[in-house]
């Protein structure tokens, strides 16, 4: 059985939706993806508790409407992300006024350890080897 490569927007919308108890309880945080050869790893959640005190009012937490909202956001903020394989997306979020706003940050990562690429000689190096 071949392996079947899911779309990232896919793969971000599942661990939104698998997150989507958690963000229920909240007014602000940064969601965090880390990717691999265009598949999200590990992911989760810092949370910012923007209202927290007596003067938080219960209602004032996100609904699964604003889960829903933020997670159609985040799968469309997807569309900036160019040709980088591997690295890291951030997704800020917070509920004022009962909408949900968000802001996104892309890191692209590269390891030169697995580049594959050869240098070639410089022409005094030949010499140099000729001559031994």
């Amino acid at each position: 059985m071949g392996s079947v490569q899911i779309s990232l927007a896919r793969q971000v919308d599942v661990a939104l939706e698998k997150m989507g108890a958690e963000l229920q309880g909240m007014t602000a945080g940064t969601i965090v993806l880390q990717i691999r050869e265009d598949m999200v790893g590990k992911f989760g959640i810092r949370h910012l508790p923007v209202d927290c005190g007596a003067s938080a009012q219960e209602n004032s937490c996100m609904t699964p409407s604003h889960v829903l909202s933020l997670r159609k956001m985040a799968v469309e903020a997807l569309k900036h992300k160019k040709i980088w394989t591997h690295g890291e997306i951030s997704y800020d979020f917070a509920l004022k006024n009962g909408k949900v706003f968000l802001s996104v940050q892309f890191e692209s990562n590269y390891n030169m350890a697995n580049m594959m690429f050869r240098f070639a000689p410089k022409n005094r190096d030949r010499k140099e080897a000729a001559s031994e």
